[in-house]
């Protein structure tokens, strides 16, 4: 079992920028790939990034490139999501998920989930 922990969400103007921590406990971390995905309201769940195991593949959903920066800290056990020039479009529920393949995009491989924080952007 892994167990994860989203932090950092809240409100914030658009431009502005919000950091997102998922923080892991349970099997090892490091034999994941790690992604992020977002739920806005009355809209389904929806890649936002991923990062290989060892941090060296990064993938982007196409609205997020050059806005939002993903990363990880094996030795802490954490994923980030830097997250730049932020939009009210991208107002949702942010959820970090881990998965023991290399899928990345593919949001029903991933095994385990976090509950989510809420990000919220005025115009």
């Amino acid at each position: 079992q892994l167990q994860l922990v989203e932090s950092g969400g809240g409100l914030v103007q658009a431009g502005g920028s919000l950091r997102l921590s998922c923080a892991a406990s349970g099997r090892a971390f490091s034999s994941y790939t790690m992604g992020w995905f977002r739920q806005a309201p009355g809209k389904e769940r929806e890649f936002v990034a991923a990062i290989s195991m060892s941090g060296g593949r990064i993938f982007y959903a196409d609205s997020v490139k050059g806005r939002f920066t993903i990363s990880r800290d094996n030795a802490k056990n954490t994923v980030y999501l830097q997250m730049n020039s932020l939009k009210p479009e991208d107002t949702a529920v942010y959820c970090c998920a881990a998965e023991a393949g290399s899928y990345y995009l593919d949001l029903t491989k991933y095994d385990y989930w976090g509950q989510g924080t809420q990000v919220t952007v005025s115009s």
